[in-house]
């Protein structure tokens, strides 16, 4: 299996079997340059269905996204929380300013 991004590079597409083997599509540069990748063409059908293996591969993605940073939504919660703090603390010294500096001219 070739990959379209680097020539040659020997990377099995470990799930051919799930999504089928692909054969890339070129079609010519209209400049004269070398041929631009254009689509995949099912050569032979996987077990699954386009749909399937699409609907497979963003939930394994997103199970390895939360499995790199399983504590990603707890932080993005208490970040809220702190920047909702500051701005409460800011008004408040904003006050307390005006109310210090209320006599000086």
């Amino acid at each position: 299996v070739n990959n379209v991004v680097f020539k040659d590079v020997g990377m099995p597409h470990v799930m051919w079997d799930l999504q089928g083997l692909q054969r890339a599509v070129f079609k010519e540069d209209e400049h004269g340059g070398e041929p631009v990748f254009e689509r995949f063409e099912l050569v032979k059908p996987g077990s699954m269905t386009p749909e399937e293996f699409d609907g497979a591969m963003r939930d394994l993605v997103n199970f390895l996204d939360y499995v790199g940073e399983p504590y990603k939504l707890e932080r993005q919660r208490l970040g809220v929380k702190v920047l909702l703090f500051l701005a409460v603390l800011f008004v408040l010294s904003y006050l307390l300013k005006k109310e210090y500096w209320k006599d000086v001219h």
